[in-house]
């Protein structure tokens, strides 16, 4: 082909039996495959990999030269490598922790149980006959003696029938007294043999007879008496009256008509319920005559309301809650027990003397079951398991694995181990005053931080001041700064400010 040939002699194929320009006759010419692909593939290889590169030498950069480490940070790494002072032998800070002594003391032994305040006399005041309530003698809320007035029933239908039985009774003693001075003529005529001794004993019985009306009528006299004396209603025990149920001018039904409650509060009395495994040691402490005192504490179980005396013991346990109930007695002179309310109650069965007691916060429960981290010398803590007896809320008896004397930690246990080394920053309560040596440890705990704690924060160096001069550069600084660094720099900035 000619060099003004629109046909390309590099990328054209040949054929076999085609004869090429610069061929002489008889050349015999090879056969060829299709070209080679487009060398633009491998230049795009070539380029992702140069990408690559560029972002692993980006990323390694921003480790080393954008996030520096604190100078403290790099003095941790270097006290860990030579097992500086205030590390462990395994280069680990000293833990801040606060301690307890284990001292001897007496715990008592509390039962508790939900109980509600029951009065020992509630009592529905109703009329015992029927009538109109002419008078009302009480009022809502008040404290009342008992035989104390309450209210008043209409008397005059009653007065009348009294006055009517009364009269029937004078005629029935009068006709009474007639037969007996009859019968007392019949029998001396019958001594001298004037009238047989049938008419001697007709007299006798119609003296009985007679004798029986006079009873009868005296009954219902008697009766109606006692029915003008249910008139007035008076209160039937001590106690505070609620409010009426009815109003004065209302006609009251006999026994169905109810006018107020009245509720004994001096004393009240708290029922309450305790699981049956409970039952032979409260029955153990009763048959011995001891008096065991309860605590009423409120809803919240946290404010003591009333103190007072168990009572008695139910005769039986329930079946459908394994529960057995209790009756104790409170004076209530303050009034603070109300009929109803719900109390928890607490019962002191006995109480453990001079026993080794730990605070409740040192003991933990983990793989070697209960335990305690008991402190050896003043910079290292073991673990210590233990076996636990009668605790009153905060205090816990042990009664194998501590003896009085020993020291136990109770603050700062989330990160401590077998072995730990430790610090005491706090003892039975209070500061203690920290040493030199516990500054520099504290310094370097700080900089390796807990082990939990970011990454970000712990590599953040401290922030050098801020002039007005330089708050254009500051601000490009923060716009190319770690996210922590930016965070340091705007909580100095306001106390340079001041």
């Amino acid at each position: 082909m000619n060099e003004t040939s629109p046909i390309r002699t590099e990328t054209a194929r040949e054929y076999p039996g085609t004869v090429r320009g610069d061929a002489r006759p008889g050349d015999v010419l090879p056969r060829e495959t299709r070209a080679a692909p487009p060398a633009r593939r491998s230049r795009a290889g070539l380029w992702f990999i140069l990408l690559l590169i560029l972002a692993g030498a980006g990323y390694a950069g921003y480790r080393f030269y954008l996030a520096p480490k604190s100078e403290t940070q790099v003095a941790a790494t270097s006290g860990r490598g030579k097992g500086g002072g205030g590390r462990g032998g395994h280069g680990e800070p000293a833990q801040a922790v606060g301690i307890a002594t284990i001292a001897p003391g007496d715990v008592p032994i509390v039962l508790a149980g939900l109980g509600t305040v029951t009065p020992l006399a509630t009592v529905t005041v109703r009329s015992q006959i029927s009538g109109y309530l002419t008078e009302i003698g009480f009022r809502e809320g008040q404290t009342v003696k008992k035989g104390d007035f309450l209210a008043q029933i209409d008397s005059r239908p009653y007065e009348a029938q009294l006055a009517q039985y009364q009269g029937q009774l004078m005629r029935d003693q009068a006709l009474l007294q007639n037969s007996k001075l009859d019968l007392a003529r019949f029998q001396r005529l019958s001594q001298q043999d004037s009238i047989s001794k049938q008419n001697v004993d007709t007299q006798g019985a119609l003296v009985k007879q007679n004798e029986g009306t006079v009873a009868a009528d005296q009954a219902l006299v008697d009766q109606q008496k006692l029915n003008i004396t249910y008139t007035r209603i008076i209160s039937p025990v001590e106690g505070r009256v609620g409010l009426r149920q009815i109003d004065q001018g209302n006609y009251v039904t006999a026994a169905s008509t109810s006018i107020v409650v009245v509720t004994q509060l001096h004393p009240i009395s708290v029922v309450f319920t305790l699981p049956e495994d409970d039952v032979a040691r409260v029955m153990r402490r009763v048959r011995s005559g001891a008096k065991l005192a309860v605590t009423a504490y409120d809803r919240g179980d946290t404010n003591v309301i009333a103190t007072g005396v168990l009572d008695t013991v139910d005769n039986q346990i329930d079946t459908t809650t394994g529960t057995v109930k209790l009756r104790a007695i409170f004076e209530n002179q303050d009034d603070a027990l109300f009929p109803n309310q719900f109390v928890n109650a607490k019962l002191t069965v006995d109480t453990v003397r001079d026993a080794p007691i730990v605070p409740t916060a040192a003991i933990l429960r983990g793989t070697p079951g209960t335990y305690v981290y008991l402190l050896q010398g003043d910079d290292k803590v073991v673990v210590r398991p233990v076996k636990l007896g009668e605790a009153d809320g905060v205090r816990t008896v042990v009664t194998e694995g501590l003896n009085v004397g020993d020291r136990v930690v109770v603050d700062g246990t989330d990160r401590l181990r077998d072995g730990a080394p430790v610090r005491i920053t706090e003892e039975g309560g209070k500061p203690r005053n920290a040493s030199p040596r516990d500054h520099a440890a504290d310094a370097q705990g700080k900089a390796v931080g807990s082990q939990g704690a970011p990454a970000e924060a712990q590599s953040t160096p401290a922030a050098a001041p801020v002039t007005e001069g330089a708050k254009p550069d500051a601000a490009k600084a923060d716009a190319v700064a770690p996210e922590g660094q930016k965070r340091e720099r705007r909580r100095q900035r306001p106390a340079e400010a001041q």
